[in-house]
């Protein structure tokens, strides 16, 4: 007889970066490592890991809700399709993600014991967590360069005050624009004595 049972994990990822990543064939390749056809169209056909799973869309509710009818090549033709139910709830930095899996012939318990940990939960929160630090060092590699180019502004700008020494010895700021002007008055007066 059928059976269902519910697990839930925490993807590090958005619930809509999760619902567009398995209904999209290149992103579910590359979030379980086989091959899929998928689609966000109800009633599709799609398949995943090599034509090991096929099954059709049900039911799609952008960012929440995907509901798939699910069978394996293991499935015996007088067992009916299984129905995939996954929900999406936004949780902290990631997103629970909450599988109901029913329908599931009696004697195949192995999907319930590892085979949805193994095969989507674990490469799941790789791929986006992989994700995550691609954007993240991205982030880092542009940030170094705004500020160098902050620096390189700022050691250039007319207005930044040197210290000078004046009269007495004192210390006292003087702007650049200052300094140079001082410097043009004393050669003009080292000049004027050498022509004397």
């Amino acid at each position: 007889m059928p059976y269902a049972f519910t697990l839930a994990t925490t993807i590090p990822a958005s619930a809509q970066e999760i619902y567009d990543a398995w209904l999209d064939s290149l992103a579910h390749s590359e979030m379980t490592g086989g091959e899929a056809d998928m689609s966000d169209e109800i009633d599709a056909e799609v398949s995943a890991w090599d034509g090991y799973i096929t099954g059709r869309n049900l039911e799609l509710i952008p960012g929440e809700r995907i509901v798939q009818s699910w069978r394996t090549t293991q499935f015996a033709d007088e067992h009916e399709d299984s129905i995939i139910t996954l929900t999406f709830e936004e949780a902290g930095d990631g997103t629970l993600m909450t599988l109901v899996h029913s329908k599931v012939p009696d004697e195949q318990t192995s999907y319930e014991q590892s085979g949805w940990q193994e095969y989507y939960f674990q490469p799941m929160r790789n791929y986006f967590a992989k994700r995550t630090r691609a954007r993240a060092a991205g982030r880092r590699a542009a940030a170094p360069k705004g500020k160098s180019v902050a620096r390189t502004k700022s050691k250039r700008a007319p207005t930044k005050a040197k210290m000078a020494v004046g009269k007495k010895g004192a210390k006292r700021p003087i702007p650049v624009t200052a300094k140079r002007s001082r410097t043009k008055q004393a050669r003009r007066k080292a000049a004027r004595g050498r022509s004397k």
